[in-house]
């Protein structure tokens, strides 16, 4: 897909959506994906070749703070751990419910 003269891509675990070596989930051995779950997010690591989905549903910090751990803490893919906290922080606050209209 091209969107004004960059190539992205359409890859589920790929953070950032561009094409490119670096964010592409098929040819690395470490990847972090990060997609919605019905209440909370959903982290996908590769593991051996095969992928790992982990639930993360007990609140926004808990969540950023296991994320943080996940990539930094035990040096999987610490260059990847701010695209999945922006992801994570942005899929949080969509499932976020609005409060009710003060009159």
């Amino acid at each position: 897909v091209r969107s004004l003269g960059t190539t992205l891509s359409k890859d589920p675990n790929n953070l950032s959506s561009k094409n490119s070596f670096k964010a592409t989930s098929v040819v690395n051995k470490r990847i972090v994906g990060i997609k919605a779950a019905e209440k909370g997010v959903i982290m996908t690591t590769k593991s051996k070749g095969k992928l790992i989905e982990t639930r993360m549903s007990r609140g926004s910090r808990r969540t950023m703070k296991a994320i943080k751990a996940a990539t930094v803490g035990s040096f999987y893919r610490p260059d990847l751990s701010d695209a999945a906290m922006r992801r994570a922080s942005v899929l949080l606050r969509g499932q976020k419910s609005k409060g009710a209209a003060k009159r």
